[in-house]
């Protein structure tokens, strides 16, 4: 450090200054203080700006599970359209073909509700992006096992399939090869007592008292009932596999409650009891308990397709039914 001088204007000389310990204590402390801010400043710049060794491969690290979460994501998006195909497959394929019920979109895609599942992951990095993957993995999980069940019942549909066909109400349930005793079929009709416009939930054939009537599938007879309006004496069919046929305004019963009956089996005869005003066959399908039309299921039957469209012609312009 250099000696500094004063000027003495009594001797008008220089003198040199005299510091003591306190001058230069507080001279150190000066340039301590100016090198910890330097420092200081010097460090954070370094902390913000520029990254340690570990840091840096932290990032890589960092960056390196983002890409493989992207890629993940895109194996995803790729199994969920898988499934999406397998789903349609299922129900306008297989389950059409053998008349399972739907499995709604929204069962098989449900989510998981109740407790939040994802309540560890909210702590994560990229916690948003970790939650949705999480998520979309769950929502295929319980796809894949809501379509394990579903091909699990196909199968044994398919097995039984053999049966299925035996029981499916698939010819006329009387002998009308010539098709002459074909009266009145689905739709809307004038009702022969009311003189009213009713639907007609099922086809009827004229034929004259006593002439026998045919079980159209396998099945077990589920009731045999007596009325004096409406439906008169009638049986019930349940052929399994969600088909039930039903025979009404019979006159005499050939079959009991519990019996099971063949495709072709007598279980009856031709009467006009209950509501009938001649002596004729009412005939109703139901599938799942819903009545269907009964001409779509004479398939069994060996009639060219110029008397399958004769029959439907006969039954549609008949614009009166019997009951």
């Amino acid at each position: 450090m250099a000696d500094k001088y004063k000027f003495d204007p009594e001797s008008l000389t220089y003198k040199r200054i005299e510091h003591g310990f306190k001058y230069y204590l507080n001279f150190v402390l000066k340039r301590c203080a100016v090198g910890l801010v330097t420092g200081g400043i010097f460090f954070l710049l370094y902390i913000h700006f520029i990254d340690s060794p570990k840091e840096k491969q932290l990032k890589r690290d960092n960056q390196e599970l983002l890409s493989q979460y992207e890629i993940m994501n895109r194996r995803l998006a790729q199994i969920e359209d898988v499934l999406d195909d397998i789903h349609m497959r299922d129900e306008n394929i297989y389950r059409v073909i053998y008349e399972a019920d739907s499995i709604p979109t929204s069962v098989r895609k449900a989510g998981f509700g109740g407790v939040n599942r994802y309540e560890n992951l909210e702590s994560m990095t990229n916690s948003d992006m970790v939650i949705a993957t999480a998520k979309r993995l769950d929502v295929a999980a319980k796809q894949l096992y809501v379509q394990s069940v579903s091909f699990d019942e196909i199968i044994a549909l398919a097995k039984r399939n053999k049966e299925m066909i035996q029981c499916i109400p698939a010819i006329m349930p009387m002998n009308n090869r010539d098709l002459n005793r074909t009266a009145s079929g689905w739709g809307m009709r004038i009702h022969p007592i009311y003189k009213t416009k009713k639907f007609h939930y099922g086809m009827d054939f004229s034929a004259p008292t006593g002439t026998e009537i045919f079980a159209t599938g396998d099945g077990v007879v589920s009731a045999v009932k007596t009325s004096f309006s409406g439906y008169g004496m009638h049986v019930e069919i349940d052929h399994g596999f969600g088909y039930k046929s039903l025979y009404a305004h019979l006159s005499k019963f050939h079959c009991r409650v519990g019996q099971k009956v063949k495709r072709g089996d007598v279980i009856g005869y031709v009467g006009s009891t209950g509501t009938s005003t001649a002596p004729h066959l009412h005939y109703e399908v139901k599938v799942k308990d819903k009545q269907v039309n009964p001409q779509f299921y004479y398939f069994q039957e060996s009639l060219t397709p110029e008397e399958y469209d004769r029959m439907i012609e006969i039954s549609v312009n008949s614009n009166r039914t019997f009951d």
